[in-house]
């Protein structure tokens, strides 16, 4: 891959659509108060638009199809996918569509949307680290960011939970949200 001049921001200026193949969604969720357990989204699209002369004008949607989830266990996917976590008959698609972006300074930028989860909408604000800009060997110009964010799942009406007989709850409140995204600049 040869790298592109990201030296200069506004070469990367333009519209780009999110590589599911590149990319990955998942979330970090604390399991009987002392391990952690993983889990990502294998089916998502999405759309970048960036401005490299003026950050704020930026933009990011996401579209997240639920029946998707992976932890690598069937009946924990079963379970998230049921009445009690996501309810996927309901509700099969998560979004997320940007209201503000800034520049943190260096390779870091905020981006702040809403986070629609179960006929919710509440906002998320998403550190990103910009990792560069690439074309690749079948020509495509790339872009990739590494972001997280945390969230109160409660505050999304996800509230299913068990008592542990030791103290504390089977799944924690707190979900670490975690993107690696590799984008192609569109034509």
């Amino acid at each position: 891959m040869s790298t592109l001049d990201s030296a200069d921001p506004a070469t990367l200026t333009g519209d780009y659509t999110i590589d599911p193949a590149h990319s990955a969604i998942g979330f970090v969720a604390r399991h009987a108060m002392v391990t952690n357990v993983k889990g990502g989204f294998q089916d998502f699209t999405g759309t970048l638009h960036l401005d490299g002369a003026d950050p704020t004008k930026s933009t990011a949607t996401l579209e997240v199809q639920m029946a998707s989830i992976e932890t690598g266990n069937a009946d924990r996917d079963g379970h998230l996918k049921s009445s009690d976590f996501f309810k996927i008959d309901e509700h099969p698609v998560m979004t997320f569509r940007s209201t503000k972006a800034e520049s943190l300074g260096g390779d870091d930028y905020r981006i702040t949307g809403d986070l629609s989860l179960l006929g919710v909408t509440k906002p998320l604000t998403i550190d990103l680290e910009f990792n560069g800009a690439a074309k690749d060997p079948f020509g495509n110009e790339r872009v990739g960011f590494e972001g997280k964010a945390e969230i109160l799942r409660s505050e999304w009406g996800l509230t299913w939970n068990a008592a542990l007989e030791t103290g504390g709850v089977l799944i924690s409140d707190k979900i670490k949200l975690v993107f690696d995204i590799s984008a192609i600049k569109n034509a």
